[in-house]
């Protein structure tokens, strides 16, 4: 199946095969969505995006990663949700540390209930059941993205030129019974290791970029930082050109703005990390809501680039509904 959605920079169409929705603009794969992964149980399978393919075509996601085979280019992962690991891999606990605990639980697609397209680009609406190792039910979560081709005032044209978002929202639903504290290493007692929400792994090349954030630029001491974007600049290899992630939150999440996990000398990783160094309770039938837009963009940014780019995906975060 094919929408169209016509745009100033170009078509933007998805195909369905059945297991993952692939986006292009004028026939170029430029995002692909796995909703049925097959991925091993160890692996907390769920939904991700990768690749992610710059509007130039250079690939900005590694998933299965030997280091971290768990690390899929760009997904929502939980590692400490109640005493379920969501993220995949060992899970850490005040008690174990990292240890392999038989508690990987799986978020599993139930179906789209809408899939359509406007001006603005392509939108999904999800269903998903997340459930525990052992096959109980945990979660049940909405879930809603859309793929935009950024767009904005006259004197941010040049800078938004090559430039796409992912607009993400969850509804995560409390179903298993009891209340669950929604937590992460950290929270566990593991220094600076507050991983845990929507998280991008970027290609080996990127190791060593840049991250810029309205403080400034810099490197590993943007962990655990608070504002309201992020972005990050590497190098890709072959290509030898620079593309940027931008990470941009909703003004209405809980405790907005949260922390980041962003890292860039051990490999290139950034997220968004709202359990970072506090559990936050789900109570049994409750429900929490985030949303965030994430930006792919060609070439390197500047202040000025950084911050139109931050706010036009803000503005397309606002007015999506």
């Amino acid at each position: 199946m094919t929408i169209p959605a016509t745009t100033s920079v170009g078509q933007l169409e998805y195909q369905d095969n059945g297991a993952a929705l692939t986006f292009t603009v004028d026939g170029r794969a430029i995002a692909t969505y796995t909703y049925r992964p097959t991925d091993d149980q160890y692996e907390s399978p769920r939904p991700f995006f990768h690749p992610l393919i710059t509007l130039g075509g250079d690939e900005v996601t590694i998933a299965r990663p030997w280091d971290h085979v768990w690390h899929k280019g760009l997904s929502w992962a939980l590692p400490n949700v109640g005493p379920h690991n969501f993220w995949g891999g060992a899970t850490y606990t005040r008690a174990t540390e990292y240890a392999n605990l038989e508690n990987n639980g799986a978020m599993t697609h139930q179906a789209f209930t809408a899939i359509s397209d406007t001006r603005e680009g392509i939108s999904a609406s999800e269903a998903l059941t997340w459930t525990s190792q052992a096959g109980q039910p945990v979660i049940e979560e909405y879930r809603r993205f859309s793929i935009q081709l950024l767009a904005g005032p006259v004197r941010t044209v040049a800078d938004l030129e090559g430039a796409y978002a992912i607009l993400f929202e969850t509804t995560m639903g409390n179903i298993s019974g009891e209340e669950i504290l929604i937590g992460s290493p950290t929270t566990e007692g593991r220094h600076n290791a507050g991983y845990g929400g929507l998280f991008w792994r970027g290609p080996r090349s990127f190791t060593g970029g840049e991250f810029r954030s309205p403080e400034g630029t810099g490197t590993d001491e943007f962990m655990g930082t608070r504002s309201p974007w992020i972005a990050f600049t590497g190098k890709h290899d072959v290509s030898c050109r620079s593309s940027t992630i931008m990470f941009v939150e909703g003004t209405g999440n809980p405790g907005a703005p949260g922390k980041w996990f962003a890292r860039s000398s051990m490999f290139a990783c950034l997220g968004s990390a709202p359990f970072f160094s506090e559990e936050v309770p789900l109570g049994e039938g409750a429900q929490l809501t985030y949303r965030y837009a994430v930006v792919i963009a060609d070439g390197g940014v500047d202040q000025a680039r950084a911050e139109a780019l931050g706010d036009a995906a803000q503005a397309a975060l606002t007015s999506w509904v």
